[in-house]
């Protein structure tokens, strides 16, 4: 324990980015899809994959949550990358574009890896970090952010990896990149040794923010209060709306614009651009400074003002999606709220349950993006099927609205 003691906390936020940065993967699905349609994949399976993925990385957030404190955060940070590796590994070299292979070994196997190690840097950075939960939390998660875009363009327009390389040798060597990186941010993934507090943090300002002693809450403790389920649900509404925005962020300004008399390649240029660079830019920064205001601000007047913002642009984005300076406005605004919520939901769970336990108790909450990653894209697809896209938003902003009204209702729970 004496080394970490010494340990210089600063290290712990280097290992969290770039834990963070090799759990993005998931997010640059889109990168391979081209080429597997060439290879004849219905679109529909190419999405098979990511959502397979998204649902293994929430169930098995659950299981690293319930093993955290028997195999550690080092150990657990470790099986995930090399668990994320192997599936990518594997799918370069014995998936090729089987349909099947790449489902179980980057749907269901990476989104395991994933699902295992993401909880890591946030349980650990809150506690080197009791002063500054918001922060740390923002800069772990936005790590993930970015890391998609970086994979994204390392296979593409940067690195061409797909191009000079192939589909099944970029997997591999994200496979390798993903593992490595993992394993090294691991090394500093270790909690403070008990007792320990940053210097000049005072216990009363632990007190007040919820996480003295007699506010620690074991998970079915926690399962069992109306707190959880009103910040569950205000998740379920916010990630839902954020989801279906990015589902449709391309489709419909698409269909917007040409009806405001741009050309089609004209607006698929405009979309692309408020998807890859304002939405996934804004997307990243809102993670860190969502995150850092929440620590001034309190982690509920926060997620109020995010959800109350938040709902009224996705029922405004209707009438911003045809005018293409309003469209990377409104890109760029619901991105930086969507961003928010990977900061504030883990740090509103510490806050109202205890950080000691946010590594167990944070995976039940974080099962509501996996409630809104179903619901959202399926009415907005839905709502698009039958021509009505501004439906699809209005729906989706009450329902933020909604969160609002659930998160005002949110009082410090109690033993």
């Amino acid at each position: 324990m004496e080394n970490n003691k010494v340990m210089n906390r600063g290290l712990v936020v280097v290992g969290a980015i770039l834990i963070q940065l090799a759990l993005g993967a998931i997010y640059a699905w889109s990168v391979f899809t081209p080429s597997l349609t060439s290879e004849g994949w219905a679109k529909a399976d190419t999405q098979w994959v990511f959502a397979i993925g998204l649902a293994s990385f929430a169930v098995f957030m659950v299981v690293a949550g319930r093993k955290l404190a028997s195999w550690g955060p080092q150990k657990l940070a470790w099986i995930g990358g090399i668990v994320l590796g192997i599936g990518y590994i594997l799918a370069g070299l014995i998936g090729g574009t089987s349909f099947w292979a790449l489902t179980l070994l980057i749907g269901l196997i990476g989104g395991a890896g994933i699902g295992l190690a993401y909880v890591v840097p946030i349980a650990v950075g809150m506690r080197w970090f009791p002063d500054k939960k918001g922060m740390i939390t923002g800069l772990a998660v936005a790590g993930f952010g970015f890391g998609a875009m970086l994979w994204v363009k390392l296979a593409g327009s940067w690195g061409h990896l797909i191009e000079n390389m192939g589909l099944s040798t970029t997997f591999m060597v994200y496979g390798i990149a993903f593992a490595a990186m993992v394993i090294i941010g691991g090394l500093w993934m270790r909690f403070p040794p008990a007792g320990w507090k940053p210097e000049g943090y005072e216990e009363a300002a632990a007190a007040a923010a919820g996480s003295a002693d007699d506010k620690e809450f074991t998970s079915s403790e926690m399962l069992g209060k109306v707190q959880f389920y009103l910040i569950f649900l205000t998740f379920v509404f916010s990630a839902g709306a954020g989801l279906m925005s990015i589902g449709l962020m391309k489709l419909y300004p698409m269909e917007a614009l040409q009806a405001n008399g741009f050309t089609m390649a004209e607006a698929s240029a405009i979309a692309g651009t408020a998807m890859a660079v304002f939405f996934s830019l804004a997307n990243g920064l809102g993670r860190i400074i969502w995150g850092t205001l929440s620590d001034k601000l309190g982690r509920k007047t926060s997620i109020l003002i995010m959800t109350a913002t938040q709902g009224v642009l996705v029922i405004m984005f209707t009438y911003m999606a045809g005018s293409e300076m309003l469209l990377y406005l409104g890109a760029t605004l619901i991105g930086f709220n969507f961003g928010g919520n990977f900061a504030l939901f883990p740090t509103i769970t510490a806050d109202t349950f205890g950080a000691k336990n946010v590594g167990q108790n944070y995976p039940f909450v974080f099962l509501a993006y996996g409630v809104g990653g179903i619901a959202g894209p399926i009415l907005g697809g839905i709502m698009g099927d039958v021509g009505n896209f501004p439906m699809a938003f209005t729906i989706s902003g009450i329902a933020v609205l909604l969160g609002t009204i659930l998160t005002f209702m949110v009082k410090p729970a109690k033993k």
